[in-house]
């Protein structure tokens, strides 16, 4: 979970604080000791350390904290605040050429991942009724151009090639010729990369530059590397002027000194992060968002969005109408489980569920509830089209249930168990119905629902 550590630090410290009806001094220079050890075993660098720590001190030490009702929470807020600001305060869009086709370049150490974010780049701006093209310009690595176009296939986006023997320049120049006579709006380049910067590498991309005239270049890095990541965006940016960020990998990364890093040391944005493996595992990135979630806030609004990307709303209201009657049955409550899968998995969903402190979900495998999601599931479908609308069947055949079982590799027990959670939520859903029935007729008007 990303930034589980400093996290669960942060905001044991700031809930001693709230334990406190009023602050002194000793109160808040303690606080501060013990937030700047949090950020240090984070991997934050020190200069951005020395600084956050002052800047959150002066103010927390001002009259209008130390005499407030509240300052546990005032304390909070400028701590909130503070960390907006180190990672960018607000979210950085991709610049768009208003002239047609935007360029953008991705380049960066190999292994961090270019290759895999051209493709979940290009989903995401897709998304957004966008027309990319993907540019194999990698030339070195082996099987890099394949592995492109594997990439390319699996999200149906088309890619450019003109194999490992043209220089990459001339793929570039050619690429935007074909992206502007075959009327795609964004071209994303895959440039090759090294283990290490070297005089070659920074050449080759300077030329590319220098040829193509990108409108972005964005540095792909890995967030586990914590401050190695942010010597590797130092040192491109100091070469190539890179205009923002793609930190790959924060999903894997616990510490999370390079995310409150980066902005600092180099002052160009983390555009966009990578928290998983699949292609839709690609978010913006909103430092406001990622701040409450390190302070145990919850992000609603990623989760909105999520929802809103994910699920369809026309099967949801269909759904939910269903839910409130009696004609709601397990065909119903299958496609209301695929609909929920679709949000992603259950462990990235409680990062943004305000108030929700990761060290009380140390040790809890949230797989362990997926995996019981899967084996229901199978047991729905392996329930005849009769069955599945009217289950009340299936509760009086001991035969029913075991083919039932059977087909689903599961249990006789596990199905009894299902029928019984099933018959307890429609009941539960039947009642609220009807609750929601009277208050429409009652005395204090129809309700907005």
């Amino acid at each position: 979970m990303a930034f589980e550590g400093l996290a669960s630090k942060l905001q044991e410290t700031l809930k001693k604080l709230r334990g406190k009806g009023k602050l002194s001094e000793k109160d808040i220079k303690d606080a501060m000791r013990e937030v700047k050890l949090a950020l240090l075993e984070a991997d934050v660098n020190y200069k951005v350390v020395k600084y956050f720590i002052k800047s959150v001190s002066e103010k927390c030490l001002g009259e209008e904290v130390l005499k407030s009702l509240t300052p546990a929470q005032q304390v909070i807020k400028i701590v909130n605040e503070e960390l907006t600001a180190l990672m960018g305060n607000s979210h950085s869009s991709i610049e768009y050429n208003s002239n047609g086709l935007t360029t953008i370049m991705l380049v960066g150490l190999q292994g961090a991942g270019k290759t895999t974010m051209c493709g979940k780049l290009a989903l995401q701006l897709r998304k957004k009724n966008k027309k990319p093209l993907l540019a194999a310009c990698d030339i070195y690595r082996p099987a890099a151009i394949k592995q492109l176009q594997i990439v390319g296939k699996e999200i149906s986006i088309p890619v450019f090639s003109m194999g490992d023997k043209a220089a990459a320049v001339d793929i570039c120049k050619g690429a935007v010729e074909y992206a502007k006579n075959n009327n795609f709006n964004v071209l994303i380049v895959d440039t090759a990369g090294r283990l290490q910067i070297d005089e070659k590498l920074m050449n080759e991309l300077g030329q590319i530059k220098e040829e193509v005239n990108p409108d972005e270049i964005l540095l792909v890095v890995d967030a586990m590397t914590g401050q190695d990541a942010v010597n590797v965006a130092s040192s491109f940016n100091e070469k190539l002027n890179i205009s923002g960020v793609i930190l790959t990998k924060l999903d894997g990364d616990t510490r999370g000194g390079a995310a409150l890093s980066i902005k600092s040391m180099t002052g160009k944005p983390i555009k966009f992060i990578g928290v998983g493996e699949k292609m839709n595992d690609f978010e913006v990135f909103y430092p406001d968002r990622m701040a409450s979630r390190i302070l145990g806030m919850g992000d609603v609004l990623s989760l909105i969005e999520k929802a809103q990307q994910s699920i369809d709303k026309e099967e949801a209201e269909k759904l939910g109408s269903r839910m409130l009657t009696k004609e709601f049955n397990f065909e119903d409550f299958l496609s209301m489980m695929q609909q929920a899968k679709k949000l992603g998995p259950l462990s990235k969903l409680m990062e943004m569920v305000p108030g929700v402190n990761a060290r009380e979900f140390q040790g809890i495998d949230f797989s362990k509830g997926e995996k019981e999601l899967v084996k229901i599931e199978a047991i729905i479908n392996s329930m005849t089209l009769k069955e599945r609308r009217n289950p009340s069947i299936i509760s009086a055949s001991s035969s029913r249930k075991k083919r039932i079982a059977q087909g689903s590799g599961t249990t006789i027990q596990m199905v009894n168990k299902l029928l019984k959670e099933f018959t307890r939520i429609k009941k539960m859903m039947k009642q609220f119905g009807g609750m929601k029935k009277g208050f429409k007729k009652g005395p204090f008007g129809k309700l907005p629902f």
